[in-house]
This record gives structure tokens, C-alpha cells and sequence, in this order.
């Protein structure tokens, strides 16, 4: 009974530990084997070190991947934080209309990604798909959305922006009510108009919760996997191919187990780094959020 209070603390902190220790032993046996060539032409794997990733580095297939996948996350969450914004600055303002619109806004985060990119396969079909069907009146059907490079990453990336611009808004919507009211009492005595108000107390109060979405869709857009896959395969040709699917068929489909671990332990790195520096901005702008309000 003593000893029970200075037990608590240990007994809280388990579950955690048991969580970390669950995700940091498949990470380190993961890392541990990109050190050899294991692979299924290779029954008995020798040592190779650094071997991997130096390959990997040295491939043209892997600087194209890299850029696809940095080129996608840029375009769905910058295009995700714009709108995701404006629809929230849209709903702000409390009206029957704007609280259903509300409960309609997240119906496709209800969605799972994969599904939401197989229904847009159907509807992006050139010739029986809903959507050239519509534009065919305004002479744009026939237009070949996953069929062509440029194409099959745009709507990729419109898919994305679909499903998770709901969630952007949701974000910015809640930091909208969150705002303290003084600044804006205080703009409207002196007479300061919507755009001013908008500009200068609104939008740099507001950045510190959007940077948030942004920190959370530009990590995952990073690491996405699901609705490439399922609308295009990566095509056509290296087009779509980000690194996560590039590392799916290199460990499953061509059973370089430990070469298609490295694609996974680079992406891992640049997503690391790219939360550190999202996450000091955001420290930044939070205080500089803080002057503003105050």
C-alpha cells in the first residue's frame, strides 16, 4: 500500500512504453535488414552494409519516384490548405444552411481512400465515366484522365484533395471559433474593413491551426500508397510511381526483400526531416500568433 503511489506513475507511462517499443522493433529490424541482401534469389544472405542505399542513390528510377512523391504532397496539401480554408471561412458564419453543409463537408473522410479512388477510376473512364459525360456538352469529353502522364498524376492528386480537404476545413473551422473576439472588436470601433480584417488579424491568427493540417496532409501525402495504387498502378509508365509503391514491388512483387526496406527507410528520413522543419515554423508562428491576438 506504501509503495502503490510511487508505482502509479510507472503504471500510467506502460501503455506508452508498450506502444513505442511495438512500433520502434519493426522500424529497428527493418533497418537491421537493409544491411544485408535478402531477397528470394537469395536463400543464404550475406553482408552488405550500406550496399543497398547506395544503389538505391545511384538509380534514375529512384530520383523519379522522388520527385513524383515531392511533386504530389506539394500539390495535394498546398491545394488542400487553400481550399480547405476558404471553405472553413465560408462556414464560419452560423447559418442553417452552413450546419448542413457542415455534416455534408466530412462525408468523404467517411470514406477509405482506396475506395474513394476506385469510384473515381469508374467515373474518370474515358468512355463510359460519369464526368466526360458531363463536360461532353461543353465539347470536353473523350479526355483521357489516367491514360496520360500528366493527366494520371492530376488526378491523383484531385482524388487526394477530395478526400482530405474536409478534414483541412474541419481544422481551420475549429480554430476559427477559437479566435479570441477583442481584435476583432477592436477593428470593427476604428473601422477597419473585411479585407484588412481578414488579412491582418484574421489569416496570422488562424495560420497556427492550418500549419497543423498542413504538418499532418503534407507528412501523409508523403507516405501515400493507397490511392495511387488503386487508380493508376503508378502509371502509366513511372509517371505515378511515388516511393511507396516503388517499394511495394520491389519487396513483394520482385522479392528484393531488403533492397525495397531501403525505399522505406529513405522515405522515413525525409518525412522526419520534413516534420522537424514544419514543426519549428509552426513554434514560430504560434508565437507570432500570440503577438497578434495580444
Amino acid at each position: 500500500m506504501r509503495r502503490r503511489p510511487a508505482l502509479r506513475p510507472y503504471l500510467l507511462v506502460l501503455p506508452a512504453l508498450l506502444l513505442t517499443c511495438g512500433i520502434l522493433y519493426p522500424f529497428a529490424l527493418g533497418l537491421y535488414y537493409t544491411l544485408f541482401d535478402f531477397s528470394a534469389a537469395e536463400p543464404q544472405p550475406d553482408l552488405v552494409r550500406l550496399h543497398n542505399y547506395g544503389t538505391l542513390l545511384t538509380q534514375d528510377a529512384f530520383w523519379n519516384s522522388a520527385g513524383v512523391t515531392v511533386l504530389y504532397a506539394v500539390g495535394a496539401a498546398g491545394a488542400e490548405t487553400v481550399l480547405g480554408v476558404a471553405v472553413a471561412l465560408l462556414l464560419h458564419r452560423s447559418s442553417p444552411v452552413g450546419r448542413v453543409l457542415e455534416k455534408i463537408l466530412i462525408l468523404p473522410l467517411m470514406i477509405a481512400p482506396v475506395i474513394a479512388a476506385i469510384i473515381w477510376k469508374l467515373m474518370l473512364q474515358p468512355s463510359v465515366g460519369v464526368v466526360n459525360h458531363l463536360l461532353r456538352p461543353f465539347g470536353l469529353g473523350g479526355v483521357q484522365w489516367t491514360d496520360t502522364p500528366a493527366g494520371a498524376l492530376l488526378s491523383s492528386i484531385a482524388v487526394d484533395v477530395w478526400v482530405y480537404t474536409p478534414f483541412v476545413a474541419v481544422l481551420a473551422l475549429a480554430g476559427l471559433r477559437s479566435l479570441p473576439g477583442s481584435p476583432f472588436e477592436a477593428a470593427a470601433v476604428d473601422g477597419a474593413g473585411r479585407w484588412y480584417t481578414l488579412r491582418r488579424l484574421t489569416l496570422p491568427m488562424l495560420w497556427p491551426y492550418v500549419l497543423v493540417a498542413v504538418i499532418f496532409r503534407f507528412m501523409d501525402s508523403l507516405k501515400v500508397f493507397d490511392i495511387i495504387y488503386a487508380l493508376t498502378e503508378g502509371g502509366p509508365g513511372d509517371s505515378t510511381m511515388v516511393l511507396q509503391i516503388r517499394a511495394y514491388l520491389e519487396a513483394i512483387r520482385f522479392q528484393r526483400y531488403s533492397f525495397g526496406i531501403s525505399y522505406t527507410i529513405v522515405l522515413w528520413a525525409v518525412v522526419y526531416l520534413a516534420a522537424m522543419v514544419l514543426v519549428r515554423r509552426l513554434g514560430r508562428i504560434q508565437r507570432g500568433a500570440a503577438e497578434v491576438s495580444g
